[in-house]
């Protein structure tokens, strides 16, 4: 079965990733030139914290709008208990 999971954020995720991908290769220029460790090490912990940034984005929209189209419509109290955990999905 394949599905289109396209959602808005898509577009964001993409231009985020490419950026990550970017640095990475002038992080491997860095290498490949000799730049200090510590040089390197801040350099793929920005890289590092970008990916992790995408996917946070990837997997909160994924919570947010493919919960939401699988269970359908729900009881006020139950949908509170959606929003509930939603929200605190966010501090994952």
């Amino acid at each position: 079965m394949t599905d289109n999971h396209q959602h808005a954020s898509h577009t964001d995720i993409i231009k985020r990733l490419k950026r990550a991908q970017g640095h990475l290769a002038g992080v491997i220029n860095m290498m490949e030139n000799g730049k200090p460790c510590l040089e390197l090490a801040q350099q793929l912990h920005a890289v590092e914290k970008a990916i992790q940034q995408a996917k946070r984005v990837l997997v909160q929209d994924h919570i947010d709008h493919c919960l939401d189209a699988a269970i359908g419509d729900l009881e006020p109290d139950q949908q509170s208990r959606i929003d509930e955990f939603k929200a605190i999905a966010r501090y994952l």
